[in-house]
């Protein structure tokens, strides 16, 4: 595939990084999105093989760093599930300004989470897949253990996450609150593709479970057998990818008999 930089604009008028990874042999049949994890960045390894793996099936991807994490701008402790999201629809509306809007949707454990709520939004959006994701995104508030309290007394607080420091404030706790997340599921109205490891310590197998049943058809489940909650082992990371590529295509490629859309000059921006 061919990596090139791409600046969005987030809603806040934060500019957002972001790699637009396409296949090397022809214009894209269709466009992804795909979503970090939790504080993560979209340069960690597993999302490149992921995206890989895509670009290989001729999807382009587009990765990007939410709000104050990775390259782009903004600060951290003001993001909330809907500052996510709506970095997630201004991801796509920049996309489709310069080539065309996503068919295709992935996040990773939070990111999953996000890209479930993000949706509804998009109406360019065919499918879903989320791997690790949790049922509830209240849950990310729940692995905090005592720094949620703290944040809850005082209004911010830091917080170690996965061996680093972080501010969050008491509008992330409280945005979690009004979720609704079986009900956002049950009217997905989108193929949702569940991914999953049983061996996954930080959000349990039963998470896939409670997706999979509040979603309605069309609908896949496939586990990730010994993978952890990072697919931290690129096998594991290509292995996703390679089957949410092949499952993707059945619902986002266009018929058999349509023109494939025309290359346009990519240019960062």
């Amino acid at each position: 595939m061919t990596i090139e930089k791409f600046q969005i604009i987030s809603t806040a008028g934060q500019r957002l990084s972001a790699r637009l990874d396409l296949p090397a042999d022809g214009a894209p049949v269709a466009y992804a999105l795909l979503a970090h994890c939790f504080t993560c960045s979209k340069d960690v390894k597993a999302l490149y093989h992921i995206a890989r793996a895509l670009t290989r099936q001729r999807i382009g991807v587009l990765r990007f760093d939410f709000t104050g994490l990775g390259e782009s701008g903004g600060d951290f402790a003001d993001t909330s599930l809907t500052t996510n999201v709506q970095d997630l629809v201004a991801a796509a509306e920049s996309l489709a300004a310069r080539f065309e809007a996503p068919k295709l949707l992935v996040g990773h454990s939070f990111g999953g989470a996000a890209v479930i709520t993000a949706a509804a939004a998009m109406d360019s959006c065919k499918a879903v897949a989320v791997i690790a994701a949790p049922a509830d995104p209240r849950h990310v508030a729940r692995t905090l253990g005592s720094g949620a309290e703290a944040i809850a007394a005082h209004g911010e607080a830091s917080v170690k996450i996965a061996g680093r420091t972080f501010t969050l404030r008491k509008r992330f706790l409280d945005d979690l609150r009004g979720l609704d997340p079986e009900d956002l599921l049950a009217n997905l109205n989108r193929a949702l593709l569940v991914m999953h490891s049983p061996r996954d310590e930080v959000v349990g197998i039963e998470n896939a479970s409670r997706i999979f049943q509040a979603a309605r058809h069309p609908k896949s489940f496939v586990s990730l057998d010994s993978a952890d909650h990072l697919l931290s082992d690129p096998a594991d990371a290509r292995y996703a990818g390679s089957v949410i590529a092949a499952w993707a295509m059945r619902y986002i490629a266009p018929p058999a008999n349509a023109e494939a859309p025309e290359a346009r000059p990519a240019r960062e921006t």
